[in-house]
C-alpha cells in the first residue's frame, strides 16, 4: 500500500465516487453493479476490499425470498457482512492507519440500495470504530471473524455445549470453540453425508446413531425447523437448548416433555462487541482453528461469475464457505 496516501482528502487524492457491488434486485435475481459510494468523514475509513464471504444462512433466505421481516429488509439490497480489505484512506478521527488489513462486519456505504448488510463490494466506507485490524497471517480466513463471533455468542458464558446440531461452518466453529475454551469434546450431529468429515477432536454422528439422553447444553445451529421436540427429548433435567440458527417458520415445542425436564431455551441473538473481541483474540492467537472452513473461492470477474458463486454456495452441500475474491489480480 502506498505510503503517500493522505490521512484526509487532499487535492492529490479524492475518495472514489463509485464501487462495484453485489446487488440482490429481488429474490433469485442477482447483479454486479456500479453504485455510488458514500463520502467518508473524519471518523471513517475507505477500505479496498480483498475478500467477502457468502452466508448460507441469512443470505440464502434473502436469495430465496423467505427471510422473516427484519429491520432494513427490502430490495434491491447489498448483502454481505464478512469483508476483509486494506485501509486506503483513514480519517483523522478514525483510529485506523492507511495500509492496515481490517475486517468489516458489513457497511452502510452504498447509495440508492438497501444496506441491510452492505459488505459485498470492492470498496467500502465505514466508521473506523467498526474496522477491526486482523494482521497479515490470516489472509482470507480473517473474514470468518463474524462467524466466529456468532459461535462465541452461541457458546455464552455458562455451561459449554456438549451437543452441537449441524456440522456446517458455524457448527464446526462452535465445536472447536468449546475445545479452545477448555471444555470436553462435544458430540456433533449431522444428517448430510458430505458434511460428516472434517471433525477435529470431536465426534460427528447421525442423530439416529446417538443413544444419549442426558445432554446438559444443546446448541442448535443447523437452522432446520421442527427439531425442538427431538432436542428436548435428549436433555438432562434442567438442560438448556441454545437456538443459534436462523429460521423461516415459527418454532414450537410440546410443553409437557419440556416441563418434565425443566428445559431452558436461549435464543442466541446478534453477537456483541465482546464476542467479536474474544473471537478475534482466539483466532489471532491460534487457539481457534480455521482450517478447512473456506472450501470454495470465486474471483469477481463479471456478473456470471458472481451468480455461479452464489449458486454453488446455496446449492452444493460440500460448500461450507464461499469466498468472493475482489482483488484485481485474482
Amino acid at each position: 500500500m502506498s505510503a503517500t496516501l493522505a490521512a484526509r482528502p487532499t487535492a492529490e487524492w479524492a475518495p472514489p465516487a463509485t464501487a462495484r457491488a453485489v446487488v440482490l434486485d429481488a429474490p433469485g435475481r442477482i447483479a454486479l453493479r456500479e453504485l455510488t459510494l458514500a463520502q467518508p468523514g473524519d471518523a471513517d475509513v475507505v477500505v479496498d476490499v480483498e475478500w467477502t464471504g457468502i452466508s448460507t444462512g441469512t443470505e440464502r433466505l434473502l436469495w430465496a425470498g423467505t427471510m422473516p421481516h427484519f429491520p432494513g429488509m427490502g430490495y434491491p439490497l447489498v448483502p454481505g457482512y464478512e469483508s476483509v480489505g486494506r485501509v486506503r484512506w483513514a480519517g483523522a478521527a478514525s483510529g485506523r492507519e492507511v495500509g492496515e488489513r481490517v475486517f468489516l462486519p458489513g457497511a452502510h456505504a452504498l447509495v440508492g440500495v438497501r444496506n441491510l448488510f452492505g459488505g459485498a463490494a470492492d470498496t467500502l466506507v465505514a466508521p473506523g470504530a467498526r474496522a477491526r485490524p486482523v494482521g497479515e497471517a490470516l489472509g482470507a480466513e480473517a473474514m470468518l471473524l463474524s462467524l466466529a463471533a456468532t459461535a462465541r455468542h452461541c457458546v455464552g458464558d455458562g455451561v459449554l455445549p456438549d451437543l452441537v446440531v449441524g456440522h456446517g461452518a458455524l457448527g464446526r466453529l462452535v465445536a472447536r470453540l468449546v475445545l479452545a475454551l477448555g471444555g470436553p469434546a462435544p458430540t456433533v450431529w449431522e444428517v448430510e453425508p458430505r458434511r460428516v468429515a472434517g471433525a477435529d477432536g470431536y465426534e460427528v454422528l447421525h442423530p439416529d446413531a446417538d443413544p444419549r439422553r442426558d445432554y446438559r447444553c444443546v446448541c442448535e445451529v443447523s437452522g432446520a425447523n421442527g427439531l425442538l421436540d427431538a432436542l428436548v427429548g435428549r436433555l438432562a433435567r434442567g438442560g438448556e437448548i441454545v437456538i443459534g440458527g436462523f429460521y423461516t417458520e415459527p418454532l414450537a415445542f410440546a410443553y409437557v416433555p419440556a416441563f418434565l425436564r425443566g428445559a431452558r431455551f436461549r435464543v442466541a441473538a446478534e453477537f456483541t462487541p465482546d464476542d467479536l473481541a474474544d473471537a478475534r483474540a482466539l483466532m489471532l492467537g491460534g487457539r481457534l482453528s480455521l482450517d478447512g472452513l473456506l472450501t470454495h473461492r470465486a474471483a469477481v470477474r463479471d456478473e456470471a461469475s458472481v451468480a455461479a458463486a452464489y449458486a454453488t454456495a446455496f446449492g452444493d452441500p460440500s460448500c461450507l464457505k464461499m469466498v468472493l475474491d475482489w482483488r484485481p489480480d485474482a
